[in-house]
C-alpha cells in the first residue's frame, strides 16, 4: 500500500453490540497496551425540542486511553447523531448519565469544577456550591441546579435508551506509520463485535499548517466546490449520515474577490471570520479560520465507516493528493459544481499528484460507481 505522508487525526463512528459500551472498547485497548482508562466529560450538541431554545449542549461520558508513559492512545466518546440502531425503550444503565444546558459556558464551568468520576447525585454539587444553592431532585432521577433567582444552570439525567453503545473512536494526530497505529485499534473493535452505525461516518482531520495561505485556501475552496459531489460518490458517502452539506455561496464569492489571494493569512482569517460558517458540512474549514486549541486542521467529513484501516488510509491519501495539488497550483479558478461523469472523474484523478498504485486503485473504484 502507498504511504500517507500527512499528519492526520481520525474520528471513526462505531456501534457497540447490545450489552457492551464504549467503555468496553476503551478498557480493551488499555489492556492491549498495558495502559489506563480515564473517564471524561465530552461535549456534544443536539437540536432542542424546547420552544425558544435551538440547541441543547451536552456533556456525555467518554473515556481516554493512555500508554503507561502517559501519552494518549485514543478516546472513546459518544456521538449524538447515532440514533437509529438504538432501542430507546431500554432503561438507563447504572452509572451512565449526561449533563444538559443551553449555554456552552456553563458546561465548561461544569467540566472545570466537577469530575466525570462523580455519580449522578454528586456531579452538580460543586456547581451548586459556586452559586450558593443546592441541587434539586426532579422526576426520573434528574438532578437540577439553579442560581438564587431560579434560573437554571444545568441538569444531570440518567443516560437514555442504550446511549452507552455509540462510540466515536478518536485518535490523536498520527504523523507516520498510520496503518500500524490504527489497525490494532480497529482489530480490537472488530473482536468485540462493534459494527457500522446506520448513520455512521468517518471524519479525517488533516494538519492545517501547510494550508495557511490565502492563495492555497482559495484554491482549496474552488476545487472542492467543483469536485465535492464527485468526491462524495467516489468514496461512497453514507446517505444516512447526518450533518453534511455544501458551503454557502458567500464563501465562494469571498475567496474569489479580486484582492483575496494577495492577503496575508492573518488578513484572510480576519475576513473569513465574518462568514457564519458551520462545522457541520462536507468539508469543515472552521478549524483553519478560528484559533481552536489542539485543532488546527482541515476536516473532511464525507467518508463512510470502514472497520479496516486500509480503505480509511486510501481515502486519506486521495485527499492528501487534492491538498498537494492545491498547494502546487498558482491559481485554481472557480467553476460550476460538477455531477458524476466517468470521463470527468478520470481526468480529475489523472491530474492529481499520487502514486500510480493509488491512482489505479481510485480509477478502478470510479469505474465501479453506478
Amino acid at each position: 500500500m502507498s504511504e500517507l505522508n500527512w499528519k492526520i487525526g481520525l474520528e471513526i463512528e462505531l456501534m457497540a453490540p447490545m450489552g457492551l459500551s464504549r467503555k468496553d472498547l476503551a478498557e480493551s485497548i488499555a489492556e492491549k497496551y498495558n495502559g489506563s482508562v480515564h473517564r471524561i466529560f465530552y461535549p456534544q450538541s443536539e437540536p432542542s425540542q424546547v420552544p425558544g431554545t435551538q440547541v441543547f449542549q451536552n456533556l456525555t461520558l467518554g473515556f481516554e486511553v493512555f500508554y503507561p508513559q502517559g501519552n494518549l492512545i485514543a478516546r472513546c466518546v459518544d456521538d449524538l447523531t447515532l440514533q437509529d440502531d438504538l432501542d430507546k425503550a431500554q432503561k438507563p444503565q447504572p452509572g451512565w448519565y449526561r449533563i444538559v444546558s443551553d449555554d456552552t459556558r456553563l458546561l465548561q464551568l461544569v467540566s472545570c469544577q466537577s469530575d466525570a468520576l462523580f455519580s449522578l447525585n454528586q456531579v452538580l454539587k460543586p456547581i451548586a456550591a459556586l452559586f450558593g444553592t443546592d441541587t434539586e431532585t426532579g422526576p426520573e432521577g434528574m438532578i437540577r441546579v439553579a442560581d438564587n433567582t431560579g434560573n437554571p444552570i444545568a441538569i444531570a439525567a440518567p443516560l437514555p435508551g442504550e446511549r452507552e453503545r455509540p462510540c466515536e473512536l478518536i485518535t490523536p494526530p498520527i504523523s507516520k506509520d498510520h496503518f500500524q497505529y490504527l489497525e490494532p485499534l480497529l482489530e480490537i473493535a472488530r473482536s468485540l463485535g462493534f459494527t457500522i452505525p446506520r448513520e455512521g461516518a468517518t471524519h479525517i482531520h488533516f494538519d492545517g499548517k501547510a494550508l495557511c495561505s490565502a492563495r492555497i485556501f482559495a484554491n482549496l475552496v474552488n476545487i472542492l466546490w467543483t469536485y465535492g459531489e464527485i468526491l462524495k460518490q467516489l468514496v461512497g458517502t453514507n446517505p444516512q449520515c447526518r450533518r453534511l452539506g455544501v458551503w454557502d455561496y458567500d464563501l465562494l464569492e469571498m475567496v474569489n474577490e479580486s484582492d483575496f489571494r494577495e492577503l496575508s493569512w492573518e488578513e484572510a482569517q480576519t475576513r473569513l471570520t465574518k462568514l457564519q460558517l458551520t462545522k457541520y458540512c462536507d468539508f469543515n474549514l472552521k478549524n483553519l479560520i478560528h484559533h481552536i486549541p489542539g485543532k488546527h486542521t482541515f476536516e473532511v467529513r464525507i467518508f463512510p465507516v470502514w472497520l479496516e484501516s486500509k480503505p480509511i488510509l486510501e481515502s486519506a491519501m486521495l485527499i492528501e493528493a487534492v491538498l498537494n495539488y492545491v498547494i502546487s497550483m498558482e491559481k485554481i479558478s472557480p467553476a460550476t459544481l460538477l455531477q458524476w461523469d466517468l470521463v470527468t472523474v478520470k481526468e480529475f484523478l489523472l491530474s492529481l499528484p499520487m502514486s500510480e498504485e493509488l491512482r489505479i486503485l481510485w480509477l478502478s473504484r470510479a469505474a465501479k460507481v453506478s
